[in-house]
């Protein structure tokens, strides 16, 4: 009995050893942004939809949602955004909607977009590159920053009807 609690110990001192190791190494890691922040730096590409540096979205209202295709509250967030935002904004000079897929490959948001039929671009995020600079865990995200680039909002988790306000705040941060 003895040897079998040291032995659950070791592992467990281990696994937490190994964790704490894999996470001070990481580089990168994200912290959690507050209201202020300046927008994280990533390159987005996609062969459908180009190439997206943030460092070239100074001066525009970005609203940056991170998803994945398995998950439940990311497909009413994204239906409701093709809905009710999208056709509002999709012409707007100073409005930019990036939706980054955790995980995916092109191929498989191109397959996912042909049973969702979305006009927004979806840009793969395969090594979670971009998706680490926003956070560690968690889905769906979403975050607006102003023409200034600073954080006006974030939101983890969606359920119907949360467009609403974030179209109150698009339309607030347009307008600065």
């Amino acid at each position: 009995m003895k040897k079998s609690v040291f032995v659950l110990c070791a592992l467990f001192a281990f696994l937490f050893a190994g964790n704490l190791y894999g996470q001070q190494n990481d580089g990168e890691q994200a912290k959690e942004l507050k209201a202020g922040d300046p927008m994280p730096e990533f390159v987005l590409e996609s062969s459908v939809y180009g190439k997206v540096k943030s460092a070239e979205l100074k001066g525009k209202v970005v609203l940056v949602s991170l998803f994945a295709t398995w998950c439940g509250p990311c497909q009413v967030e994204l239906a409701d955004m093709q809905k009710f935002m999208w056709p509002k904004y999709k012409d707007n000079k100073e409005f930019v909607f990036i939706v980054i897929g955790r995980e995916h490959t092109d191929e498989q948001l191109a397959k996912y977009n042909e049973k969702k039929g979305f006009t927004f671009p979806l840009y793969p995020d395969p090594e979670r590159k971009a998706y680490s600079q926003f956070a560690q865990q968690s889905i769906p995200r979403a975050y607006l920053f102003g023409k200034d680039g600073k954080l006006i909002h974030s939101s983890v988790g969606y359920k119907s009807g949360d467009v609403n306000a974030l179209l109150e705040l698009i339309e607030k941060a347009l307008e600065q």
